[in-house]
């Protein structure tokens, strides 16, 4: 048989086959005394500087692209993955009500919150640390970052809708996970946020946890609670109503 013929059944063979063949494969599939060793070695030599190259593979063969080639044959696939419900309800509460704490998250989700939530949306760039609050502990805050903004499209968490919003666009009623939020009758901003945080200092807050302990005390020793508890009983919520996030956090952790 023609050699030139035998050759390019070998390279037919070889690009053909998923997997580095082995030489005694080849020789049982080329034609009669065909000297597959020499042709391997010939078919190397013609794809020595070429893109694509004959190698040696462990005991097979098989052709491989050049290595100098490797940067220009880089792909970078984008892989979209959805949020989990955990995910986005933790995004939502620190979205409305940075900054907040992990023991806030998890309260007013009502449930504990894994480690990996807070990993992954750090991960994403979505929140950043925002200080550390000033109550036993000194627990880390969070809040959104600019990326957020720039992948939601806000100018600031200022412009986050509300409620009524919402609840018209069928979010709070068709999703779970938004269910937080439906509780809520107005929403803070950041800057009221943050004002409440400095408005509340550790003195304040141990004044009314011990005013709040002696209540309980005074109501446990009585069959029903005199008026006098309920009436210092409802002041303190109304004292407590425009600060339920902190006074919340000071009395979990």
């Amino acid at each position: 048989m023609d050699h030139f013929l035998q050759l390019r059944i070998l390279e037919a063979m070889l690009f053909a086959a998923a997997e580095p063949v082995d030489e005694k494969v080849l020789r049982d599939r080329m034609p009669e005394g065909a000297d597959v060793k020499a042709l391997l070695e010939e078919l190397s030599g013609l794809y020595g500087n070429r893109g694509v190259q004959l190698l040696r593979v462990g005991k097979g063969w098989a052709f491989r692209t050049a290595e100098d080639l490797a940067p220009y044959l880089r792909i970078e696939n984008v892989v979209s993955r959805r949020l989990s419900r955990a995910a986005v309800e933790t995004l939502a509460i620190i979205a409305y009500h940075q900054p907040v704490t992990r023991a806030e998250v998890e309260e007013m989700r009502g449930v504990a919150l894994s480690r990996g939530t807070l990993d992954l949306l750090l991960e994403i760039g979505w929140i950043r640390p925002r200080g550390r609050r000033r109550t036993a502990g000194r627990p880390v805050t969070w809040g959104t970052s600019d990326a957020f903004l720039n992948h939601f499209g806000l100018e600031s968490v200022d412009t986050l809708p509300g409620v009524d919003e919402l609840k018209a666009a069928g979010l709070l009623d068709r999703k779970p996970g938004f269910g937080p939020l439906s509780a809520l009758r107005e929403l803070p901003t950041a800057d009221e946020a943050d004002e409440d945080e400095e408005a509340l200092t550790d003195d304040d807050a141990s004044a009314l946890e011990s005013e709040l302990e002696s209540l309980a005390e005074e109501a446990a020793g009585e069959e029903e609670p005199s008026e006098d508890v309920l009436e210092c009983e409802e002041d303190l919520e109304e004292e407590l109503r425009p600060l339920p996030r902190i006074a919340r956090s000071h009395g979990g952790e």
